[in-house]
């Protein structure tokens, strides 16, 4: 496994691995690596021929008061679990050489990123969206691998590569749980043991919604309005928001239909959680 550190270095590289027709799979996260990563780069190293793992704490989708300077910050450990999985590089850039001086140019995908982790995080996918188009310039992979925890994100990114015509395939792989459910991430780990056993009932109100809308229930109101007092069962808990939406529009629905996307974000103690659950309503 190699570690690079420079543009025109992971550009280099790249073009070597991608050399005759190679497959070249891309896991881009911001560090503190758990197993979440690991099954993304599993399956990149498993699919393709070759496959690179950025790692780069992205000042630019950080708002003023988010937790930009506290994210943690695990290098050595995350290349031991890169390696462990199959990785061949590692890119983990300094801030100046994703954002060089002079740097000006943003991108924005409108719709998608109106609602939701949107609103309530002014320009946060203005920032994810311009670090990956300047990733997948440097990378170029045919292959980019995301979760489903940060489903907005996913489904951002899928209709930036198709409007931009960037040529590569984004995968999203499922969500990788807790045995309690929680779903694996990398702020997990600033919650106290209370806070941590009050986390898992995010995943309790979604598989609530779920089993009502697979059982009959189509108005979404009455399967919100439930999940709600579910979550209001937990005095470390804050709802931010709890919807049930189009899980291609990410459009808030009053009557369930076709594939719905159920979604809740809270504040645990200090840390904010996100989680979803996809249901297909026939």
């Amino acid at each position: 496994m190699r570690l690079i550190r420079t543009a025109s270095q992971i550009t280099a590289a790249c073009s070597n691995l991608r050399a005759g027709d190679r497959t070249l799979g891309c896991v881009p996260t911001m560090g503190a690596l758990h197993d979440g990563h690991a099954s993304l780069i599993r399956e990149s190293s498993s699919r393709y021929d070759a496959t690179v793992v950025s790692i780069f704490v992205n000042p630019t989708q950080f708002g003023p008061r988010e937790d930009f300077r506290r994210y943690p910050r695990t290098l050595r450990a995350d290349l031991r679990l890169a390696t462990r999985c199959g990785a061949d590089v590692v890119f983990a850039p300094a801030a100046a050489e994703m954002y060089p001086a002079g740097f000006q140019t943003s991108i924005e995908v409108a719709d998608l990123a109106r609602r939701w982790e949107g609103e309530r995080r002014p320009g946060h996918f203005r920032g994810v969206a311009t670090v990956v188009t300047t990733l997948f310039n440097l990378v170029r992979p045919t292959h980019a691998l995301f979760g489903q925890k940060d489903y907005q994100q996913a489904l951002i990114i899928q209709q930036l590569v198709r409007d931009v015509r960037v040529g590569m395939t984004v995968r999203v792989l499922p969500t990788v749980r807790e045995p309690d459910g929680l779903a694996m991430s990398s702020r997990n780990r600033y919650l106290t043991p209370e806070q941590r056993r009050s986390a898992a009932s995010l995943y309790r109100a979604l598989c609530d919604g779920r089993q009502r809308l697979t059982g009959g229930a189509r108005l979404t109101g009455p399967v919100i309005r439930q999940m709600r007092r579910l979550l209001h069962g937990y005095p470390q808990v804050r709802i931010d928001y709890v919807a049930a939406v189009d899980a291609k529009t990410l459009r808030p629905l009053a009557r369930a239909r076709g594939r719905v996307a159920l979604l809740v974000a809270a504040w645990v103690g200090r840390t904010r959680l996100i989680d979803n659950l996809l249901v297909d309503v026939s």
